[in-house]
């Protein structure tokens, strides 16, 4: 792997053009957003997207692509942004000009050392593994192993972390990150300021707002760790004395190590304070103690992961009995990142099943269910279904996803999820025809909704790079009825990360 900030600024703007650093969740492998952003960037070739107005995008309510994947089959979910390209691949262009990049990079480098230990510094793949898989590795190395070594210093330890992070997120803080709070007051409003620049675009797609950034880019969480490390900096300031104490940070979670809870609860004000003061609060429900480290280092899900490893093969020899027990751990820990390693572990050992078997709408239903109360391993769930589907007979295939689509229709607020029950219902092998609200499923079906507002735009050549059926780069009814292991890889890599 390799850090982002010892890129050169060329480097950097590649990193960030890819359309899996565009949007770094799982989308089936018929959709890409990297022709927009080529043909964008081509178009701005270096500029600035204000050279290609006809009035202001801080005008427009609609200029990002919102789209929400739900975390728990009720009411609690997480939206997903889209930039506008035209303004993403802008920031790009300003974040990435070498000067520019020298001051970025350098101030990170500012806010290492110290008593809070950064472990989420962006980082890339430089071998075969997606570059998530790579940051995923990379908090297994630097959080999680890191806090199991602190057992040797400190008795006590408190996890916490921030609440709606980037959607709190103070704009003009980007600003006091890069160039000190004084300087940026003096220059509030001037665009000459890097931080300006910087606040400024983001604005441009989000209604002018200042509070919160978007979320689901891997520009957007560069952005945030620069908010983020100015706080490590602010804290490691009013701490810097301290030799009893020690702070591990993974984006928005604080691991805070101590000998005594009256300790870590003292040094937990300082971090709620310094956090506040860019907009930001930590979560009460999450922030708990544990008084011994090595158990508290670990996540409560993976250790119950383990327990569960081989699926529970010697007493649970059918696949009935080995998803009833996903089920059941899916209960006890909905949407965990154990439960979704086990999920992708068993597609992967399903996918050899050829036999058709006799309860195969029972093991249909369990595995629905599963995703209905965690979304989140729904790419997984997908190919199990896919699978599953794909042995019964044919006059039976259409009336099992049918009963799929009805049920996971009742999870609410979940375009993500409709991405890829669209992946698994497409195949021109099934004959099913899929509708959607969803925009991005209805470009995928041929249809051109809007994503983006581009009302703002005068340049036509923009507007033509900007059309949305360059995100369909294969027709989705050639992909294969059954969903392989790799085509949702990054369950399976780095398992034991979780």
């Amino acid at each position: 792997m390799k850090r982002l900030v010892d890129l050169s600024n060329e480097e950097a703007r590649s990193h960030f053009l890819k359309g899996s650093s565009y949007f770094n969740g799982d989308l089936p492998k018929y959709i890409s957003f990297e022709p927009i952003l080529g043909g964008v960037a081509a178009v701005l070739n270096g500029g600035n997207y204000a050279q290609f107005k006809a009035s202001n995008p801080d005008d427009l309510s609609n200029v990002n692509y919102n789209f929400i994947a739900n975390k728990d089959g009720k009411f609690s979910w997480r939206p997903y942004e889209l930039m506008h390209p035209a303004i993403y691949a802008s920031l790009v262009n300003v974040i990435c000009d070498e000067a520019n990049w020298k001051t970025i990079t350098a101030r990170l480098k500012e806010f290492e050392g110290g008593l809070v230990h950064c472990c989420s510094a962006p980082v890339m793949s430089v071998d075969h593994q997606t570059d998530t898989a790579t940051q995923i590795t990379s908090w297994w190395q630097s959080v999680e192993q890191r806090s199991l070594t602190c057992s040797l210093e400190f008795s006590h330890l408190l996890h916490t972390d921030v609440t709606d992070c980037y959607g709190s997120l103070y704009t003009h803080s980007i600003s006091w990150a890069l160039h000190g709070l004084k300087e940026a007051k003096a220059s509030k409003g001037k665009n000459s300021l890097l931080g300006n620049k910087i606040d400024a675009h983001i604005k441009a797609g989000r209604y002018g707002q200042t509070n919160g950034i978007s979320q689901g880019s891997v520009l957007m969480d560069f952005v945030a760790e620069l908010v983020l490390g100015y706080i490590d900096k602010q804290i490691n300031s009013e701490l810097e004395d301290s030799s009893d104490i020690r702070i591990l940070r993974y984006r928005d979670d604080y691991r805070i190590f101590a000998n005594s809870d009256e300790r870590a609860e003292s040094v937990l004000k300082v971090v709620s304070d310094r956090l506040r003061s860019v907009g930001m609060k930590l979560g009460v429900s999450k922030t708990f103690s544990c008084r011994n480290v090595i158990e508290g280092s670990v996540k409560p899900d993976k250790l119950a992961g383990i327990d569960l490893q081989d699926l529970g093969h010697s007493n649970a020899k059918t696949v009935q009995k080995q998803l009833l027990r996903l089920h059941s751990f899916g209960q006890r820990f909905p949407n965990s990142g154990a439960l979704r390693r086990l999920v992708g572990e068993f597609h992967t050992n399903i996918a050899a099943q050829t036999s058709v078997p006799a309860d195969v709408e029972v093991q249909v239903a369990i595995a629905t269910d599963i995703a209905c109360v965690s979304p989140a391993t729904f790419p997984a769930v997908a190919g199990i279904l896919s699978h599953l589907i794909s042995l019964s007979p044919d006059a039976a295939k259409a009336r099992l996803w049918k009963k799929v689509r009805e049920k996971m229709a009742r999870v609410p607020y979940n375009g993500y999820l409709e991405i890829w029950l669209q992946r698994v219902t497409q195949p021109k092998s099934l004959g099913i025809k899929f509708e959607s609200n969803e925009p991005i499923c209805q470009i995928v079906n041929g249809a051109s909704p809007q994503l983006w507002e581009c009302d703002w735009i005068a340049s036509d050549a923009l507007k033509k790079a900007l059309e949305v059926d360059k995100i369909v780069v294969a027709d989705a009814k050639e992909a294969e009825e059954v969903v392989q292991p790799e085509e949702v890889e990054l369950f399976k890599q780095n398992a034991m990360t979780y």
